[in-house]
């Protein structure tokens, strides 16, 4: 386990029964590093959506518990944010929000010449996703060669 792993794992740990009595589910956290500096990005939601006042709410809440626990030695910025409308599949959990709805996904080889594919998320399991177009036509790709899978948006 990786050092970014253990600690996104010990955020999540802390941070999955805090946030179910405040009514939001956590969807993912990240500890990456862009243009030099660390981020902990944790990606929360409710029922109806998040706002400016959720995400601050939480916020403060995380900043008592990591300076408590002071787990984490780099210098990093704490980001507290709603995924969005292009929320990617991560977990079981989006899959099963998503069984039978229309996904993207975007690979990052092209496969028979392409590389973006929408169709209805029909199965997956540890490995691929199976994804149903019009008529009998399914394809199953493996995961390991998707960049990303989210909820297509139909605007």
């Amino acid at each position: 386990m990786t050092r970014a792993d253990s600690y996104t794992k010990k955020v999540e740990n802390w941070l999955v029964p805090v946030l179910e009595p405040m009514g939001f589910e956590l969807v993912d956290v990240e500890y990456v590093k862009e243009a030099g500096t660390w981020y902990l990005r944790v990606y929360i939601d409710k029922e109806g959506g998040i706002s400016v006042d959720d995400c601050e709410t939480v916020s403060r809440r995380m900043d008592t518990w990591l300076d408590e626990e002071d787990f984490i030695s780099d210098s990093y910025i704490l980001e507290v944010s709603s995924p969005g409308l292009g929320r990617p599949l991560k977990k079981e959990k989006d899959y099963i929000r998503n069984e039978g709805c229309a996904v993207e996904v975007h690979l990052y080889k092209a496969q028979n010449g392409e590389k973006d594919f929408e169709g209805i998320l029909k199965s997956w399991d540890a490995d691929t996703v199976t994804l149903a177009f019009s008529g009998d036509e399914e394809i199953t790709f493996r995961k390991k060669e998707i960049a990303l899978i989210r909820q297509a948006i139909d605007f």
